[in-house]
């Protein structure tokens, strides 16, 4: 597989994902992801996306919690 932004190869790895939803910061260290060697490019597989997209749903479920209105 080549790098959509640079044509390097890429490789299994991890790789750092940093969400932020309504004021909450999320950072997740190690991703399993396709990792370009030339630019660090990472792609996420669909298993991976889905597995985000159920964190962040809890996030903003949850978060509303810690707000004060006032």
């Amino acid at each position: 597989m080549k790098c959509i932004y640079c044509q390097g190869e890429m490789v299994r790895g991890n790789a750092p994902l940093h969400i932020d939803r309504k004021d909450v910061h999320v950072s997740l260290d190690s991703v399993p992801a396709w990792v370009c060697t030339q630019c660090g490019e990472a792609y996420f597989e669909e298993t991976e996306v889905n597995a985000v997209q159920d964190i962040i749903k809890v996030v903003d479920e949850q978060s509303g919690k810690l707000v004060r209105t006032a």
